[in-house]
């Protein structure tokens, strides 16, 4: 009944989706550079992506700590953050096998638009570092509960407002101005916005490696400052109940 329902709300989500964007073109209020039928096709891809990218495999530290279970797992001979990590790509996983009724589902109700292999190829490795950004982000947050026991308000904060400035709900090409250069910059951008613009071809071929190199930073960025961050935390261990 899970997967039915989360398949089932996301094809809601397309149709209504389909229908505020086609509303807001008949109006003239359109993102630049983007047709009706581009911006149907990146409201439909950004709602598969969410289907991988919304799943937190780090929340585990925040419940390990509240439980008193992580001290167990720092006396183990292995990695915890890589743990993290790998409990993490396991759930991506079975969320992935979601994408293929979801995405027959959504075909029914709108046409999507399907770009040439070496824009898919660019599109998937861009996908792959906005996920590793978005992973170091989720393990940033979590790892707080080592001194503050609950990160849920901080969390919802940057749910929020990474919701309006990824690009996961309207394209930053929306964004006018020194405001629209500036969330271009932000790592918000590099988890939804670069794969997204990569894919309905916003960003061009010249530009690509450009933007990968603006993702790869954030990524080198948040491991670095992630890895910080643990050893510091893995020093302090404040558990709660345990």
């Amino acid at each position: 009944m899970e997967v039915l329902t989360e398949v089932g709300s996301l094809v809601l989500r397309v149709y209504l989706l389909r229908a505020l964007w086609t509303a807001l073109y008949a109006q003239n209020a359109a993102p630049m550079n983007l047709p009706l039928h581009s911006m149907i096709t990146y409201a439909t891809v950004a709602l598969l992506m969410s289907l991988i990218l919304e799943v937190d495999g780090t929340r585990l530290i925040r419940e390990k700590i509240r439980e008193g279970t992580i001290a167990t797992d720092l006396m183990k001979p292995i990695s915890v953050p890589l743990y993290f990590f790998s409990d993490g790509v396991g759930q991506t996983l079975l969320h992935a096998v979601l994408v293929v009724p979801s995405l027959a589902f959504a075909l029914l109700m709108v046409h999507v638009d399907v770009p040439p292999p070496a824009t898919l190829a660019a599109f998937a490795f861009s996908f792959l570092l906005g996920y590793c950004v978005n992973f170091f982000l989720n393990f940033l947050m979590n790892s707080i509960a080592f001194w503050t026991l609950e990160t849920f308000a901080v969390q919802l904060i940057v749910r929020w407002v990474s919701d309006l400035l990824s690009g996961q709900i309207i394209p930053l090409t929306f964004f006018p101005g020194i405001f629209g250069r500036l969330v271009f910059g932000l790592p918000f951008a590099a988890i939804y916005s670069t794969p997204l613009l990569i894919y309905v071809g916003v960003i061009p071929a010249s530009q690509w490696m450009t933007y990968f190199a603006v993702q790869i930073l954030w990524l080198a960025l948040f491991g670095a400052l992630s890895t910080f961050v643990w050893r510091a935390a893995s020093r302090r261990v404040v558990i709660q109940g345990g």
